[in-house]
């Protein structure tokens, strides 16, 4: 897959799942056209949405080859495209709304013990990465901040390691069964 989409020997970092309007994206082409000039870095941009085709057609128009577009693909394809990243990727757009929101793709990231890079509203998202110490938060549609935290991370492979590690260390702590258990547990606790 990687030799496919040549993704060999880069360092890929990588957005699964929805290309709307609340994501954000267009951040991801302003940084990866401050980023061209690296050519060992990569962008992958796996799935669809309203954004999409507008996301595609300015990627072309700044001849961003940095970027690489993966369409959609089956639910049971998800290991094999999150398995060509080095870091995952969280995005959303600047809106205060946005801060209370918690992406399931977290929990994905985790779970194929992938370092997470999170550009969203501060707020519970960027608690439980931190927390877990699972990964890197970014302020939104801030290009020097993530252009700073995507060097980082590809020019330490150590972090990279400590931050894959602990993100795959926090991933049974959200199965939906210890989540519903804990659920149970505050409705028992308010009972009593």
């Amino acid at each position: 897959l990687a030799r496919k989409w040549m993704l060999e020997d880069k360092f890929v970092i990588g957005y699964v799942g929805t290309h709307g309007m609340a994501h954000g994206l267009k951040n991801v082409l302003d940084v990866a056209e401050r980023l061209k000039a690296d050519k060992r870095i990569r962008f992958l941009l796996a799935g669809a949405g309203a954004e999409r085709d507008n996301l595609l057609k300015h990627a072309k128009k700044r001849s961003l080859s940095n970027i690489v577009f993966i369409p959609m693909q089956p639910k049971e394809e998800m290991p094999a495209v999150w398995s060509l990243c080095n870091v995952a990727l969280v995005h959303l757009k600047n809106d205060p709304a946005f801060s209370e929101v918690i992406p399931s793709k977290i929990f994905e990231a985790m779970a194929m013990g992938l370092p997470i890079l999170i550009a969203i509203p501060d707020g519970e998202a960027r608690r439980v990465v931190e927390d877990n110490a699972a990964g890197i938060w970014v302020p939104p549609e801030n290009p020097q901040a993530f252009v700073d935290a995507v060097q980082k991370l590809s020019n330490n492979d150590q972090l990279c390691k400590k931050l894959s590690i602990n993100s795959l260390a926090a991933a049974p702590n959200y199965s939906r069964s210890i989540q519903a258990d804990k659920m149970i547990a505050v409705f028992k606790k308010a009972l009593l």
